[in-house]
């Protein structure tokens, strides 16, 4: 199986400064410091995709190792509690491969500039989807392990990466 990237993501994120655990959403429409360049080849494809609030953005988690671990310790419960890999949102995964739902600001050329990707820059960008209201919102959803935690509140501030005091 083979994949070719589509483009590449640009964010202020670097190997040195980190990235957020998830995307951080902002209105800041004015802050172009997030984007999704796709090769000029892919242009067309964008035709309509500014009709949309938001979009999936599928991406090589090129930066991290893929792993046969099946157990991980996400690093936001504070060395808590372990679970499988696929009960988590780890970066580190047996596919390398990593979504976040991102909201669009606007479409110039080949580029569409959205809010904050959890994401370094230079990220090579699969596929990007539409986020379609109803289809793509469950409002059944639950936080599954999440809701067995102690200090449950906080550590969702945490997964939603929204700034609060310790």
């Amino acid at each position: 199986m083979q994949y070719q990237a589509i483009g590449t993501i640009h964010t202020p994120y670097t190997e040195a400064t980190g990235s957020p655990y998830q995307p951080v959403e902002t209105e800041e429409r004015t802050d172009r410091s997030f984007c999704i360049e796709l090769d000029e080849l892919y242009i067309d494809g964008l035709e309509r995709l500014d009709s949309f609030d938001y979009l999936y953005v599928l991406y090589h988690i090129d930066r991290v190792k893929p792993s046969r671990c099946l157990r991980v310790t996400p690093s936001w419960t504070g060395g808590k509690i372990t679970v499988g890999v696929f009960a988590s949102r780890s970066p580190i995964r047996p596919n390398p491969i990593g979504l976040s739902v991102v909201r669009i600001f606007s479409i110039e050329a080949n580029r569409v500039y959205t809010s904050p990707l959890d994401v370094f820059d230079g990220t090579p960008v699969l596929d990007i989807k539409p986020y379609i209201k109803d289809l793509d919102t469950k409002n059944e959803a639950n936080y599954g392990w999440i809701d067995e935690l102690p200090d449950r509140d906080h550590l969702i501030l945490h997964i939603k990466g929204i700034p609060h005091g310790y």
